[in-house]
């Protein structure tokens, strides 16, 4: 069966103040010392594949870390705000302790309607969030078909893209870890998706 992409789907590198567990979605933060290590990393474990384009979100810890990726390859860079996370409405900034003690009714609407809850303000569903994020996404694989590329995004946007390819309700994408820095590979065939390797 001929393989019709490979996609190489990285989470960015570790970000500001990542241990007090903020909430940024939208918000554009910088990547650490060890956040840009981690995609040296995978820079050296990425020199030799055969990639035919790199993509990113706009956001600076995003794009930090593709134009890091990038040096080893001589292929165009696409920076998209559709690729951005999700947004976060007025929970965006905060740490969860801070959410958790702010907005109690909200986390409890949350947990008991994952896919449809919006935090107050100017903020995503999963349900909607996940439609931009596929629109985005099939096209991408549409325009790059026979292609092996690249797509350096965050953990919520990976975890849709990979919930797709292992035909999971979106409601489950939270089991699914994705660590600061991490590689996950899918390959696609006309009919179906091979999901090689989850936060490796």
């Amino acid at each position: 069966m001929d393989r019709l992409n490979r996609i190489y789907l990285v989470r960015h590198g570790q970000v500001s103040a990542f241990d007090r567990h903020p909430i940024y979605g939208h918000t554009d933060v910088d990547i650490t010392k060890v956040g840009r290590s981690q995609m040296e990393g995978l820079a050296d474990r990425l020199c030799l594949t055969d990639i035919k384009a790199i993509y990113c979100s706009d956001l600076i810890r995003s794009l930090l870390g593709a134009r890091i990726i990038s040096r080893n390859h001589d292929v165009p860079l696409i920076s998209l705000s559709t690729l951005r996370e999700m947004s976060f409405g007025d929970w965006e900034g905060l740490t969860l302790e801070e959410v958790c003690h702010r907005y109690p009714e909200e986390i409890k609407e949350r947990q008991e309607n994952l896919l449809h809850f919006r935090p107050s303000g100017d903020s995503e569903s999963v349900a909607t969030f996940s439609k931009r994020i596929l629109a985005c996404y099939n096209q991408i694989l549409a325009e790059q078909k026979g292609h092996d590329i690249l797509i350096v995004a965050h953990g919520a946007v990976n975890r849709i893209i990979l919930c797709q390819a292992l035909q999971l309700d979106f409601s489950h994408m939270f089991r699914l870890q994705q660590d600061y820095g991490c590689l996950n590979i899918v390959d696609y065939y006309e009919d179906s998706a091979l999901v090689r390797l989850v936060n490796g």
